[in-house]
């Protein structure tokens, strides 16, 4: 008999996005459960327009509980979890019913997560286990992890995610966070993830100290190790605690040689340690054109963390502007080229200027 999926959902008060995410990801299942925290708008009315089995849970501020709870609901062989603010990008039922049909294993589908920069939304790549046996269940009360000794392989199912664009749930996750690092005050993860909860409500400061202390802990074994050491270097530079990237660069040249993104943050860092103390630090500034260099050098990449871009218009535009303002205006002029040839809209502005 041919295996079946259930997607399994948990949500609370999703109206704005639920339907987008149903419907790209209906016609790639057999059930769809979904289980309730105490919406107050129209998600439910929503979920049954999809023909979704609709349970009830009271929240305690675990998300495994709650998850484990929608596991318990499915009668399906596998198990596809999603949350509402995603949906799914690719045609990928082939691929899915492939992937099941070779028998038990961690479907690691990719993510995109937009989030704002200062050249508008910028998208980072994650890879998260989110097809599973229906056997399967989680631990962790936030950011939770499917726990077997299962392999775990990369399916290629495209998910788009735009919940860090809302940050509108910062008030719930924090305190959940701060539990969890209380209980387990060495876990690289729990201080990563509240680095970022931090970060995305602009406490620079706070991030920092998360970041760092995630940083500290890492083996470089994680799976997500070397987004830790990235985004370190990027709290480093908004909280202004300039001295610390220095030792983090040097340290970290080995470990990140084929990541385009710690190339790109570390000629960001350069640029600011050099305009805090011009005197002092003046002469690294043709380092900056060779970490820019070296990011186009490896270019876009699939790997854990990486943000589209670092590897290619980003870089492209933002070594333009190192040729600018260091004077090599012909330079400067063929990089934004490079840019706007993939439509990056800064690389445009700065062109029309050379008109």
């Amino acid at each position: 008999m041919k295996p079946t999926i259930s997607l399994v959902m948990i949500v609370k008060n999703e109206e704005r996005t639920l339907l987008r995410c149903l419907e790209s990801t209906s016609k790639y299942v057999d059930e769809i459960i979904i289980v309730d925290t105490g919406s107050k708008d129209q998600t439910i009315e929503i979920a049954r327009a999809f023909g979704a089995k609709i349970y009830n849970f009271q929240w305690v501020d675990d998300f495994s509980a709650a998850r484990n709870y929608a596991l318990d609901q499915t009668s399906c062989d596998w198990c596809l979890v999603l949350d509402a603010d995603e949906y799914i990008l690719n045609d990928c039922y082939d691929t899915i019913r492939t992937f099941i049909a070779k028998g038990p294993a961690i479907g690691k589908v990719k993510r995109i997560d937009d989030f704002s920069g200062s050249d508008g939304i910028n998208h980072e790549i994650t890879y998260i286990s989110r097809l599973f046996p229906a056997n399967c269940r989680y631990v962790g009360m936030i950011h939770e992890q499917i726990v077997s000794e299962l392999p775990r392989i990369q399916v290629n199912v495209e998910i788009q995610h735009d919940g860090y664009l809302q940050q509108t749930k910062s008030d719930r996750n924090i305190p959940i966070l701060l539990k969890a690092i209380d209980q387990n005050p060495d876990d690289s993860y729990y201080h990563y993830q509240i680095a970022k909860e931090y970060r995305g409500i602009e406490d620079h400061e706070r991030s920092f100290h998360y970041f760092k202390l995630a940083y500290q802990a890492i083996n470089r074994m994680e799976g997500y190790a070397a987004s830790i050491i990235i985004n370190y270097l990027y709290s480093i530079i908004a909280s202004g605690h300039l001295e610390e990237g220095i030792a983090v660069i040097q340290n970290e040249q080995e470990f990140m040689f084929d990541y385009p993104d710690f190339y790109f943050v570390s000629a960001l860092y350069l640029l600011e340690l050099i305009l805090s103390d011009p005197v002092r630090y003046g002469h690294m500034i043709s380092t900056i054109e060779q970490y820019y260099m070296k990011a186009l050098e490896i270019g876009e990449t699939e790997k854990e963390g990486s943000v589209v871009g670092t590897g290619s218009f980003a870089a492209h535009y933002n070594l333009g502007v190192y040729y600018e303002v260091t004077g090599n205006l012909v330079k400067a002029s063929e990089q934004y080229k490079l840019a706007a040839a993939y439509d990056y809209r800064p690389a445009w502005d700065r062109l029309e200027l050379y008109k």
